[in-house]
């Protein structure tokens, strides 16, 4: 049985860090939980359109974590040029986010089409940007499409994008389902796939009046998690870790139209290693948290600040609540974690912080 492991510093391919007393609370936090290197999401508001927008963001966070590698991306809109794919890249820019129109927090400036961009996809083939892909289209009843179905009626579209771009390298973020799982192991090395810590745990009975665990895109049913669980324990080079971690104020969450998003980003790898032992893939943390990721981004190591960290099992309680801001105590001040209150198995033996 193990009960202790070393492994570098985790790569976090999908977060959302906010902004103003959100952001200063969750990013100094990213290191605690045992990750040196992110991919930063722009649905901010405004969504980081333009390079400018996104290096500035990139300072700002950089601020609050210095020893945190932030990769950045930008939002896909009508205003996004060929020629501002190649200037951001030429500043270090990683990837465009597509996300279709509000099917998620921020998304309202979303696509509805994906051929009207093949000028910027070509542009970003040519230059080796990333393509992340929101991977749902909207729900619309006259089609049967609801958020139990919307990812898997997608799929479709990941698969003749890859066809028309097989050089361009696609990201399906936060896949939920075992149709996902298989379209994506079905496509080319060019195709990638991020895998959440919580959709390793949840299905539809434990978002379905729950708040706190309510996301976008849910958790599906159980042979779906059974796929997400089984392709970690594969070891499939093409599949990594992308949290999704995206906190809101709890007032956000506790209310009759809840916000999409699941917090896990100051104890992502305890909660990593505690899930993955629970279906016996504790020994494929190294690769899905710290490796794959990387490989597939063609981030070098000496990129990401590589660190040792030590984690072991012993119990370690997740906190009820994170505050931020100079609010009262109201739970306006606060943002409630994913599995808060509960136990978690493994727990980092000498803590990270920022300076």
């Amino acid at each position: 049985m193990i009960d202790k492991i070393s492994i570098p510093l985790a790569s976090d391919f999908h977060i959302h860090t906010r902004q103003d007393a959100l952001m200063e609370m969750v990013v100094p936090r990213i290191i605690e939980g045992g990750v040196s290197l992110c991919y930063v999401m722009p649905n901010l508001t405004p969504p980081i359109t333009t390079t400018e927008q996104a290096l500035s963001y990139r300072a700002q966070l950089q601020s609050l974590a210095p020893n945190v590698t932030f990769l950045m991306s930008l939002y896909l809109n009508p205003e996004l040029t060929p020629e501002e794919i190649k200037k951001a890249k030429s500043q270090g820019i990683i990837g465009v986010k597509s996300y279709p129109r509000g099917v998620t927090t921020n998304s309202d400036s979303g696509i509805e089409n994906y051929e009207v961009y093949y000028p910027v996809f070509r542009a970003m083939e040519e230059v080796g940007m990333i393509l992340n892909l929101h991977g749902e289209i909207p729900s619309d009843p006259e089609k049967d499409i609801c958020v139990l179905n919307a990812e898997e009626k997608f799929l479709v579209h990941l698969q003749q994008l890859h066809q028309d771009f097989p050089k361009l390298k696609i990201v399906l973020e936060h896949a939920t389902t075992k149709a996902s799982v298989e379209k994506v192991k079905s496509l080319g090395d060019t195709v990638g796939c991020t895998i959440t810590i919580h959709h390793l745990q949840l299905i539809v009975d434990d978002w379905a009046g729950k708040c706190h665990n309510f996301c976008k895109p849910v958790a599906k049913f159980p042979h779906d998690r059974q796929a997400l669980r089984d392709i970690i324990l594969e070891g499939h080079p093409r599949f990594f870790l992308g949290t999704d971690s995206a906190p809101h104020p709890a007032h956000l969450k506790e209310c009759a139209q809840s916000c999409a998003g699941v917090f896990t980003t100051p104890l992502t790898l305890p909660y990593l290693a505690t899930i993955l032992d629970s279906f016996g893939a504790i020994d494929k943390l190294r690769g899905f948290a710290c490796e794959n990721g990387k490989k597939f981004y063609g981030i070098k190591d000496d990129e990401s600040k590589i660190h040792e960290i030590t984690l072991v099992k012993q119990k370690l309680s997740v906190p009820e609540s994170y505050s931020f801001g100079n609010f009262s105590v109201t739970r306006q001040s606060f943002v409630v974690p994913f599995w808060a209150g509960k136990d978690l198995t493994w727990k980092i033996e000498n803590r990270m912080t920022s300076p």
